[in-house]
């Protein structure tokens, strides 16, 4: 795992990454609001995983000596800052940035881009809608990244709920990574898997995750 292995404050060499909407009725969920007939309903929901993976993201930083960073989509400049301050006081260390415009693939290559120009060397990128994440399944992320040059966290829908990448890989694949993918389908993984094939990019797989989108799936996480 990665307890100890942490680096100065003033250069992380990790950077772990939490893309995530404002959980408020109408922007978020919008595939779990239908099946519960109600956007407040998934509102809530989407506020206790948000709420539960960003204090798991935050004690997973903590043993990798990674910066925080919850990237967020629909939310101004003042409204940041006052989600980061409200972390904050729950004892969240993260900076807070806009995600940007764009389709998903886009958002994560810029998210890249910005983990890199500011000095990491690996940057690990989930989701907010996880409930069964552990703080040990980001761990073995960074150290699969130390040995390999990307790292991917299946899901069971045929997507990914973690997606890594070492400098060096990103040097290699570029842009190119990203572009094209199937977004919401089932072959996002295996598409995923193929372009990095084809860019000699040797992906370590971490244990397949199942996110929080249906009725179906509410039920056991509720019951935890």
């Amino acid at each position: 795992n990665c307890r100890g292995r942490t680096e100065p404050l003033n250069q992380p060499r990790r950077q772990l990454v939490v893309l995530a909407r404002w959980p408020a009725a109408g922007r978020c969920k919008r595939r779990l609001a239908a099946d519960l007939h109600s956007a407040t309903r998934a509102a809530a929901v989407q506020r206790q995983l948000t709420h539960h993976t960003l204090h798991t993201a935050a004690t997973a930083a903590a043993a990798c000596g990674a910066e925080l960073r919850l990237a967020v989509d629909g939310l101004g400049p003042r409204a940041r800052r006052r989600w980061g301050q409200a972390l904050g006081r729950d004892g969240i260390v993260a900076t807070l940035m806009a995600q940007g415009h764009g389709g998903l693939g886009c958002r994560m290559q810029r998210l890249w881009r910005l983990g890199f120009a500011g000095g990491a060397e690996q940057v690990v990128l989930i989701g907010s809608d996880l409930p069964a994440l552990e703080p040990a399944d980001v761990e073995q992320a960074f150290t699969a990244l130390e040995a390999q040059p990307l790292v991917l966290g299946p899901a069971s829908d045929g997507g990914y709920w973690l997606i890594g990448i070492h400098r060096s890989g990103f040097r290699r694949a570029g842009a190119s990574l990203m572009a094209g993918i199937p977004w919401g389908g089932d072959q996002v993984l295996a598409t995923t898997l193929e372009r990095a094939r084809q860019r000699h990019l040797q992906p370590a797989l971490l244990r397949q995750l199942s996110d929080l989108d249906t009725r179906a799936a509410l039920g056991p996480w509720l019951r935890r």
